[in-house]
């Protein structure tokens, strides 16, 4: 700004200089022009005067440097020039101030010299003898004289120029400093021009508008970043050309990347093929999808573009665990194919007694039997119903009604129960302090009756099954141990899976629905327990959960 203040100063005085100096040469040269044009009229009265009373002789005594005086007769014959010999001056009848004094009695013309550096003036006067005598000075022309006047005019110039650029020097800088000085943070306290003023206060309106804006701006980053940092979901930011901008801790683990990438071609860091595949779908048509296995897990990427007035601006990646939802998915087939399988098996024995009967193949001794292995499938099949629909419940996650429940309390009649339908074959004892919780009993109830029950029919002959009950803490804690065949290591993170079971042959024997476990696990997590497993095969099992 100082430089072009201090330019436009200098040129304005320049200007200035130039257009000063051309109108003051112009109005100078107008007035000694029509002072000497008088002079010569003047002289001219003179010069007639004395021409009429001596004649031819005044002429000839007549010196004259700045004038030339030239007597013409009335036909344009030269009669008398103070500058040349009148025979060899040729005829000036067609001279406009001779042909204008010889018609109105005084006439008057100028000329340029051939080389338009001098410009002479002509007066003439008509005498009584009917002759003209006229009289001429010469004067340098504009052009001549400012080439006459040329070297004093430039050093008037430059001394001016150099004024100018000087006084413009100080001028921007007293002019720009107190603009330098200014505190745009805090435009109205600043003491200014006056003129500023509005200008300062437009600035502080606007600086205050953008301090909102990049308070908004800021606002929405911290919550788009406080909402991405805890995304379980991977959030990937690309541009147009694939570079990253932006990637949330989840993506960067799942991508074995940080921070770092940021600024980097997103396939620096990825290099599947299939999942360039997709980002480039996104981006050419709108959507592009990829699955791919990470650490042990799978995953979904879904990609969609990213527009804005019809301009592909980049694309944004997610990336879903769908681990859960494929094993949901592989344990709802197996669920269905064991479903099937465990009802059809019941049923078959059922049909194949009955029909035995219907057909009368059967002997009276032996209709008994038929009949009771009907009804012992039967109740097979119906305890397999119940806990299909139990689990159906848990599944579902339905609220149940809750209340107090006696843990030892709630124990001794399971145990009163087992005891009643397996008779004294395995010992089962009940100890413990009293410990009560809330919790819906049927669930409780079905914790402690499938644990005892599997302690049981997975015992051996003779053995024992104890259940405690104590206090630690805060929490109740509810123990079954079994003096049983015990659980192999690599089975007992499979237990609780619906219709496993460890010893298929073992299971066959002594019946159950492969759900028992499953109900377990399902009702200790709807009431927000632990449930721990300690076992070692050949020396039984205790199963321990935490309220």
């Amino acid at each position: 700004m100082t430089s072009k203040i201090f330019r436009s100063t200098v040129f304005v005085a320049a200007m200035v200089l130039l257009l000063s100096l051309a109108i003051i040469m112009g109005v100078m040269y107008r007035h000694f022009t029509g002072v000497q044009v008088a002079q010569l009229k003047d002289e001219l009265s003179l010069a007639v005067t004395a021409t009429e009373q001596y004649g031819n002789a005044f002429l000839e005594n007549v010196e004259a440097d700045r004038f030339r005086i030239t007597w013409v007769a009335a036909n344009g014959t030269v009669l008398f020039d103070t500058r040349a010999e009148a025979e060899q001056m040729e005829n000036h009848a067609d001279r406009e101030e001779i042909r204008q004094a010889l018609e109105t009695g005084s006439g008057s013309s100028e000329r340029y010299s051939a080389t338009l550096t001098g410009k002479t003036f002509y007066e003439a006067k008509k005498l009584s003898d009917g002759s003209v005598l006229r009289i001429s000075s010469t004067q340098a022309s504009v052009g001549a004289l400012v080439l006459g006047m040329l070297q004093p005019i430039i050093i008037v110039a430059l001394i001016a120029i150099a004024l100018s650029a000087f006084l413009a020097g100080r001028m921007a800088k007293a002019i720009v400093e107190p603009l330098n000085r200014l505190d745009l943070e805090h435009p109205l306290q600043n003491e200014a021009y006056d003129e500023v003023a509005p200008l300062l206060r437009r600035i502080n309106q606007q600086r205050l508008q953008i301090d909102r804006q990049v308070q908004t701006l800021r606002q929405k980053a911290n919550e788009f970043e406080q909402i991405t940092t805890n995304m379980q979901e991977g959030l990937v930011l690309l541009d147009r050309d694939c570079t990253i901008l932006s990637i949330n801790p989840t993506a960067g683990r799942l991508f074995d990347a940080g921070n770092a990438c940021v600024g980097r071609s997103f396939f620096s860091i990825e290099r599947s093929a299939d999942l360039r595949s997709a980002v480039n779908a996104a981006l050419d048509h709108g959507h592009g999808m990829a699955r791919a296995q990470r650490c042990g897990r799978d995953y979904q990427f879904d990609l969609s573009r990213i527009e804005s007035d019809g301009e592909v601006l980049g694309a944004v990646l997610l990336a879903f665990d769908i681990t859960q939802s494929l094993r949901a998915e592989q344990t709802r087939r197996e669920f269905s194919a064991n479903v099937s399988h465990e009802l059809k098996t019941p049923l078959q024995s059922i049909m194949g007694s009955a029909e035995l009967l219907e057909n009368g193949l059967v002997r009276q001794e032996d209709t008994a039997r038929f009949v009771g292995n009907i009804r012992k499938e039967a109740a097979r099949l119906l305890a397999l119903i119940e806990d299909i629909i139990r689990l159906s419940q848990l599944d579902e996650g339905a609220p149940m009604p809750s209340e107090n429940v006696d843990l030892l309390q709630l124990c001794r009649e399971v145990a009163q129960t087992l005891s009643d339908a397996h008779g004294t074959q395995i010992a089962l004892q009940v100890h413990g302090e009293s410990c009560t919780i809330t919790g819906v009993r049927r669930l409780l109830y079905e914790i402690i009756y499938n644990l005892c029950d599997n302690g049981i029919k997975y015992n051996v002959p003779g053995g024992r099954v104890d259940v405690s009950v104590c206090r630690e803490n805060d929490h109740a804690v509810l123990t079954v141990a079994d003096t049983g065949i015990g659980i192999p290591e690599g089975h007992i993170d499979r237990i609780f899976e619906r219709f496993y079971r460890v010893d298929k042959s073992h299971s066959k024997q002594s019946g159950g629905t492969g759900l028992g476990l499953s109900i377990v696990k399902h009702a200790v997590q709807y009431h927000g327990a632990k449930l721990e497993v300690h076992s070692t095969p050949g020396k039984g099992t205790t199963m321990i959960v935490t309220f």
